[in-house]
């Protein structure tokens, strides 16, 4: 799974986000949305720098709009940071990959 974000899904995030005891990444996404295409990279380098330290995670909107609309997702790409199953962080649009770095930092301790 080496440098590969999890992709979470309405039915795995309860179980894969939610109930870990890691800080998670989620970026909501979409396949139409030019943002989320340049923002795609960058989730997969953090993937890698962050395997075992942090779960890095994509949804897909059109997929998965349960999970979407649960956490209010209006513009796309918007990323959460989830510890202990809450929001504790979120980032609307596209932003370079060290401020993103930052925010999961801030949670890791």
């Amino acid at each position: 799974m080496s440098g590969k974000y999890f992709e979470a899904t309405d039915q795995n995030f309860k179980t894969e986000i939610l109930d870990s005891d890691k800080v998670a990444l989620v970026d909501f996404w979409a396949a139409w949305c030019g943002p989320c295409m340049m923002l795609g990279p960058v989730i997969e380098e953090l993937a890698a720098d962050y395997e075992g330290k942090a779960i890095i995670a994509k949804v897909n909107v059109d997929d998965n709009p349960n999970t979407a609309a649960q956490y209010g997702i209006r513009s796309i790409p918007s990323m959460l940071v989830f510890k202990n199953g809450q929001v504790v962080d979120q980032m609307v649009g596209a932003m370079p990959k060290n401020m993103i770095a930052k925010k999961i930092d801030e949670h890791i301790g």
